[in-house]
């Protein structure tokens, strides 16, 4: 597991050094697009990479608030606090937040910057179809996350992946608004330059690879954060049948958004395990591994 810990954390780089060439190909896109040159490429950046830091900060009061998730009560989820305070005991980890969020669908996720600014939120719906052991491995799968420091991970990959989206649409606007060309002397040459077309198709595929550098983030993090989960609790059984739960359940999480979709504790969206025609091409968006690979896995250990 700690070479799988170790491979996971160097895979990691790579992709948010990917991310971050993505973003400057994207400034440079801008920067030609609107005909300001390095001008332009440079304000792109300055703009997404301050987007980004400021994102970065607020990223756990976002997503939370995306998923309209509330401060769980202490009395009343009492049971919720009482797992959640041993697992941290145990594991040697503060003591986070817990928000619950109103929804059937069984799900979790954890968020925040790093173990001392972490949240965790469950869904009404893990509550209520979860016996304690279940609900014990879930919770272990989250503090796992915030343990080896994959909600900081993902809240990167968010605020990259958002800042190329925005800085996409903001070129392609600024285009529109310009009538298709730039309002510059010598736009007509601008307009037909073959760097300015190829600026045009990778501002228009950026924000699609990098949804798909999210997703392989995402589903490298869940297998790690399984097998972290059964080392913290020492029961493998208690999350394979909350798997198993999960597998078996259909209902879609309406909390959950694309933004926030590799966060939770599997894929929340619908038209998941699609195996049509395009069914390969879809699997690179899947936030995570299928339910199938990850019991199986668990099993194995």
């Amino acid at each position: 597991m700690y070479e799988l810990i170790a491979s996971n954390k160097r895979r990691s780089i790579l992709l948010i050094a990917g991310f971050v060439g993505v973003l400057t190909l994207v400034g440079m896109a801008f920067g030609l697009l609107v005909g300001y040159g390095w001008q332009g490429t440079a304000f792109a950046l300055v703009f997404s990479g301050g987007l980004a830091f400021a994102s970065y900060w607020k990223a756990d009061a976002v997503a939370l608030a995306v998923s309209r998730a509330r401060p769980a009560d202490p009395a009343q989820y009492r049971r919720l606090y009482n797992l959640v305070e041993g697992l941290t005991i145990a594991s040697g980890l503060p003591m986070p937040r817990i928000y619950i969020v109103d929804d059937p669908a069984p799900n979790a996720f954890a968020t925040g910057r790093n173990p001392r600014h972490a949240a965790i939120a469950v869904t009404t719906g893990l509550l209520e179809k979860m016996n304690r052991v279940e609900l014990e491995g879930v919770l272990a799968h989250e503090l796992s996350h915030v343990k080896n420091y994959d909600i900081l991970v993902s809240t990167i990959a968010v605020t990259l992946v958002g800042a190329v989206a925005l800085l996409s649409d903001l070129a392609f606007r600024t285009m529109f608004w310009n009538g298709g060309r730039v309002s510059r002397e010598g736009d007509r040459e601008n307009h037909n330059n073959p760097l300015a077309i190829f600026g045009l198709l990778f501002v228009m595929l950026a924000p699609v690879v990098a949804w798909a550098m999210q997703a392989a983030i995402s589903r490298r993090r869940e297998s790690l954060a399984d097998a972290s989960a059964v080392q913290m609790t020492r029961y493998p059984p208690g999350l394979v049948s909350a798997l198993e739960k999960l597998l078996a359940d259909t209902t879609v999480t309406h909390s959950a958004s694309k933004a926030t979709a590799h966060l939770w504790i599997e894929q929340p969206m619908s038209g998941v395990g699609d195996r049509g025609r395009f069914g390969g091409f879809n699997q690179l968006f899947d936030t995570h591994p299928p339910l199938e690979e990850r019991i199986a896995a668990l099993r194995e250990l």
